[in-house]
């Protein structure tokens, strides 16, 4: 390695470019065989590290997000679930909402698909560089009682606000005690035109009280708080379940293999 070298390679370590170090001797090559000029060289490598560190940074934010599953809205069936506004999600999957601190309600029964599109618009959104975090109910109360109980409560509220979305998947499947409803509540106050929301619930509205202890007055402040600037995405209840749906196609999917398999053998 000449000293020019072993010096430039050394800069490109100290000012921390991989692509550079990487790829200045080949692109220097393509670039003696398609004439390029001093800039077109140097504009090469500033894309190509550019996009590595995109890359870079969206896989450290879906890993951050701790999705349960990589749901993606490519894999989505909608013909499956008419009743849901399509153009709808996918104005969501562009992220405005997000920028705008609005919340986005997915309500309808068990099995149709709310938690699927919850992830899928997450991972978009952590694509266009947003900062997701995902949670169930329970779990985050579970969360919350601990920090509240290990006097940490207050660094976890400033981690939530660090967030630009916060989903918050299966509300309603477990009724809350008071003092999980009151912390919940406070969740839902700290995010507020702060954090945008993206919830998934089995419950009409009106059914919610049950899960905050009957209290009416403290479910309806927080739904006042969660219903202001927020986009409600309701599936009928007389769906079919999409999990069951999939299901099934699947099972098709394979018996229909080994029709084919048996058939070669014959």
């Amino acid at each position: 390695m000449s000293t020019g070298n072993f010096l430039l390679n050394h800069a490109l370590r100290e000012l921390r470019l991989p692509v550079f170090l990487n790829e200045y001797e080949a692109a220097a090559r393509q670039a003696g065989h398609e004439n390029w000029n001093h800039p077109q060289y140097l504009e090469h490598l500033a894309q190509a590290e550019v996009q590595a560190r995109q890359a870079k940074r969206i896989q450290r934010l879906l890993k951050q997000a701790a999705f349960p599953g990589p749901k993606e809205l490519s894999d989505f069936n909608f013909a499956a679930v008419p009743s849901l506004n399509k153009s709808k999600v996918l104005e969501l999957a562009r992220t405005e909402f997000a920028e705008r601190r609005e919340n986005v309600i997915l309500l309808g029964p068990p099995g149709v698909g709310k938690t699927h599109l919850a992830i899928a618009v997450g991972r978009e959104c952590c694509r266009q560089g947003k900062k997701v975090r995902f949670h169930t109910a329970a779990g985050l109360v579970n969360l919350c009682t601990e920090a509240k109980d290990e006097r940490r409560l207050l660094k976890l509220e400033a981690q939530v606000r660090k967030s630009d979305i916060v989903i918050l998947d299966e509300l309603g499947y477990l009724p809350f005690d008071r003092r999980g409803a009151e912390h919940l509540f406070q969740f839902f106050s700290n995010c507020y035109e702060q954090v945008s929301l993206v919830i998934t619930t089995n419950l009409p509205f009106s059914e919610w009280p049950a899960v905050f202890a009957d209290d009416e007055r403290l479910t309806g402040a927080l739904l006042d708080r969660l219903t202001h600037k927020s986009h409600i995405l309701e599936i009928d209840e007389k769906e079919e379940s999409y999990r069951f749906r999939m299901k099934l196609k699947a099972m098709e999917s394979i018996d229909r293999k080994e029709v084919k398999s048996a058939n070669k053998s014959s």
